[in-house]
């Protein structure tokens, strides 16, 4: 369990945000729909979907005791409600008619559970849209998290180390959906570019975007290892700056839809 800055999430998640927000628009939630947001994180998505479902509820659930806390204290509709749970483990029986999820599904590194939930979640004929990394995303930032991770200077903190990101392809999301009773619709990679308009907050969504890396460094360290991961990442990476400050990342988002069939 990584640790989590709420705060620092919302100052430098605008790119997530964003995404999110697209997706919602593709929706078309009826005003009486029952809503699961799996990795709500600060709440701030969630917040928007009880007021798409005015006659409906919403919970959003999320692993980081910080994040449900925060997301108590700022989001506050009747029709809402936070719960810290683990996405792997849950224990919904047909509650919900629609499950939501951005930007969080990467974190779990096998999917197979926590689709088997959704669908236990889910009404017969309930729907799941979903948006996480996929294959191939933000292949030259990772190269640069690697190459400082392997000099003499940081490569203890990093023995043994495995990723614990779980970026995925269509053929075998498709596969899992289908393992756990889920018909599978629109299954694709998206290519999408995340932009950074300063390099303040480039460094902050390498700071609260990426523990998997950054966790592995002692605290007093870990500001000075972002720093040079994100130097690296400028000096070496085609399109990385577009001649001005903004700091482009090419990312590969894997956009999931499906239903869970009517009992018959």
């Amino acid at each position: 369990m990584y640790q989590w800055s709420p705060e620092d999430y919302a100052r430098h998640s605008a790119g997530q945000e964003r995404w999110a927000r697209e997706r919602l628009a593709e929706l078309n939630l009826r005003p009486d729909d029952t809503i699961l947001d799996i990795g709500c994180g600060d709440g701030r998505i969630t917040a928007v979907l009880a007021e798409l479902v005015p006659e409906g509820r919403v919970v959003g659930m999320d692993l980081s005791a910080d994040m449900i806390a925060y997301a108590q204290a700022r989001h506050g509709r009747p029709n809402l409600a936070f719960q810290r749970e683990d996405a792997q483990a849950m224990l919904y029986e047909s509650e919900f008619s629609v499950v939501f999820s951005n930007a969080a599904l990467h974190w779990v590194k096998d999917p197979q559970p926590v689709l088997a939930g959704i669908a236990r979640a889910l009404t017969p004929g309930g729907r799941c849209f979903m948006e996480m990394g996929g294959r191939g995303s933000a292949a030259a930032l990772i190269s640069a998290f690697e190459a400082i991770a392997a000099e003499p200077a940081w490569r203890q903190n990093f023995e043994g180390f495995e990723s614990t990101y779980g970026f995925h392809e269509v053929a075998s999301y498709r596969h899992w959906l289908r393992e756990a009773a889920l018909d599978p619709g629109r299954v694709a990679l998206v290519d999408k570019d995340m932009v950074h308009k300063t390099m303040e907050g480039f460094i902050g969504w390498l700071r609260t975007a990426w523990h998997p890396y950054t966790a592995r460094v002692p605290a007093a360290r870990r500001e000075r290892f972002i720093e040079l991961v994100a130097q690296r990442y400028l000096a070496e990476a085609a399109g990385a700056n577009d001649g001005g400050e903004q700091i482009h990342v090419a990312m590969v988002r894997l956009q999931v839809e499906a239903w869970k069939p009517e009992r018959v």
